[in-house]
């Protein structure tokens, strides 16, 4: 059986929403109802993966375990990385790595356990996820990420090829084609342990630096990654995914009881 841990990255430093982990949402902080979802669903340890002192002593109000890490490192994967290096220098005591935003307060974990699943099944380095885009107008947008992978009718995961901010692949012959879905990234990552250390060593790639995307870097360096298409990610079909402005605040405290 796989050790797991859930490494939750958070930090103080946020343009849109400040001190966005120690908002409160309705009786409980932000980083607290994030860290009870994880708890209740996804196996193994659950770690706050902290910028701050602050989250860092918030943490432990409520029991959990949070390790404090340089406030200025660049991604959330790096954060997670580094709280890793420090609970498990030798690599001997986890085999994979979830990574579970905290801002995701209502994002579903059980997400994750679909691509835990995954890894262990395919050996895969890494395992994220999709969803069909509903509209041309949302497959447009570059703000949306695009995975690139070949699926045949039928089918609900597959080996990531590329992602872009374009409009990928282009379809040239449509009567041929079955499948003519685009699907949209959605940046929940389960990772090997050993290919996270790997991942965070390698320099920022040649692709990654033009699209702006990290996983790009993977990809550039042999990784393998898989999708899953899923249908659903969030709790409550009501409230937004995670919190990242004001407007998002004030929908998540209508239904996040």
């Amino acid at each position: 059986m796989s050790k797991i841990v859930t490494m939750i990255p958070t930090r103080m430093a946020s343009t849109r929403l400040p001190n966005k982990p120690l908002i409160d949402i309705n009786g409980k902080t932000l980083i607290h109802r994030v860290y009870e979802n994880v708890r209740r669903i996804v196996p193994g340890d659950v770690i706050v993966a902290a910028g701050d002192q602050s989250i860092v002593d918030e943490c432990a109000k409520f029991g959990a375990q949070a390790i404090l890490t340089d406030p200025s490192l660049p991604s959330g994967t790096d954060r997670i990385a580094a709280a890793l290096k420090q609970i498990d220098p030798d690599g001997s005591k986890y085999d994979i790595v979830v990574n579970f935003q905290g801002d995701g307060l209502n994002v579903d974990p059980a997400v994750n356990n679909e691509l835990i699943e995954m890894i262990e099944r395919t050996d895969c380095d890494i395992a994220t996820c999709g969803m069909v885009f509903k509209t041309q107008a949302d497959a447009e947008n570059p703000t949306n990420v695009k995975i690139v992978m070949g699926l045949r009718e039928g089918e609900t995961e597959g080996r990531c090829l590329y992602f872009t901010r374009a409009v990928a692949p282009f379809t040239r012959n449509p009567e041929k084609c079955k499948n003519q879905d685009l699907y949209h990234h959605i940046g929940i990552y389960v990772y090997k342990a050993a290919s996270l250390k790997k991942f965070v060593e390698y320099p920022v790639g040649v692709l990654e630096n033009r699209e702006s995307l990290e996983q790009l870097r993977a990809l550039e360096n042999g990784m393998t990654i898989r999708a899953k298409v899923i249908t659903k990610m969030v709790l409550d079909e009501r409230a937004p995914a995670d919190i990242n402005t004001p407007e998002e605040l004030k929908e998540a405290l209508k239904y996040i009881k």
